[in-house]
């Protein structure tokens, strides 16, 4: 009789867990999916287009990713090609261009820098970045769509007063197989700023800014975020961690200034995906920093692939976006 109930009580013990194992399964699995699905349109905004801008972005998307293509160490003349073709287009705007150089598998790459000087407070720096190379394909969204934010960025502050320095970065490295090594560029960049003592009010990085879409259960998420994030992939998303809740808060509230484009925010840099770029770096230094970004592989199922090409991303998106981070660049520093 003992063991008789003792195997019946082992079995209703093996069965709740089968169901809780389930249960849990299928909760995780479900909320990997936005739950929100009455948010509205991104198409739906209040200002008006700005055809040049969205014009402009789409001419250096195409000319990193089409004309030059797979910029890495490993085509390094492409790199090489795409650096002279950001440092070129900063020249134009008038600022004095520098690199930052070092070696890397017996070749000579560097971060490009172009800065704004600060008129009552130059030596408090924000910094705008975003990484130029490529992992192995085009890199149409990943990432010369960052890099075009970046330029046209700053052309738009190249004759604008700030109270505080704004110093323009294109990173080299942030692709694997240097993604968080001390080869990767912006941890180069990271360590001299934290040698040097330079006063970092806080990064804002450009991590992949063109890809939008309608469709539903087209927007995932790190298991359980989805309860509480929108079900289409129409909206821009930044990220932060704890320590850079502050900056965070400020970039959002100067970010819907500029523009009624969607945009979500999460503090949580521990979450999959959330430190995958180069505003890791700057955590590492202790310096506060965020990223703007389409969110990657939990939309575009183009990541990292030979199909990452100019003609998969929406420009006139991507401008609205430029504009929510220049008024937020603008709250930051002036």
């Amino acid at each position: 009789m003992f063991i008789e109930l003792s195997f019946r009580t082992s079995i209703k013990r093996i069965i709740s867990l089968i169901i809780f194992t389930v249960g849990a399964f299928a909760v995780i699995s479900a909320t990997t999916y936005g739950w929100r699905f009455w948010r509205r349109a991104s198409g739906s905004i209040r200002e008006d287009k700005d055809i040049m801008l969205a014009g402009r972005l789409e001419k250096h998307v195409y000319k990193l990713s089409h004309e030059i293509g797979d910029r890495s160490v490993f085509e390094y003349h492409n790199l090489q090609k795409a650096a002279e073709y950001i440092a070129g287009q900063l020249s134009s705007f008038g600022y004095s261009v520098r690199f930052q150089s070092y070696d890397v598998l017996n070749k000579k790459v560097g971060n490009i820098i172009a800065e704004k000087k600060g008129s009552q407070k130059p030596c408090e720096v924000i910094i705008v970045g975003a990484h130029y190379d490529t992992c192995f394909n085009p890199g149409a969204d990943d990432n010369a769509s960052g890099v075009a934010g970046v330029i046209e960025l700053a052309r738009e502050f190249s004759k604008r007063d700030t109270k505080h320095t704004i110093r323009f970065v294109a990173f080299v490295n942030e692709e694997p197989p240097f993604l968080k090594t001390g080869d990767m560029g912006s941890v180069v960049y990271a360590k001299e700023l934290k040698k040097k003592g330079d006063v970092i009010k806080g990064a804002v990085i450009l991590e992949m800014i063109g890809y939008y879409t309608e469709k539903t259960f087209s927007q995932r998420y790190p298991p359980l975020l989805g309860a509480v994030y929108p079900n289409k992939g129409n909206f821009i998303c930044l990220a932060g961690n704890f320590p850079s809740r502050k900056l965070l808060n400020k970039v959002v509230s100067g970010f819907r200034k500029g523009t009624s484009f969607p945009v979500e925010s999460i503090t949580l840099g521990f979450a999959p995906g959330a430190d995958l770029s180069d505003h890791w770096s700057f955590w590492e230094e202790k310096y506060p920093a965020v990223m703007f970004t389409d969110t990657a592989f939990f939309r575009y199922p183009h990541y990292h692939k030979d199909s990452d090409i100019w003609e998969k991303l929406d420009y006139e998106k991507m401008s609205y976006v430029v504009k929510g981070v220049a008024s937020a660049l603008r709250e930051l520093a002036e």
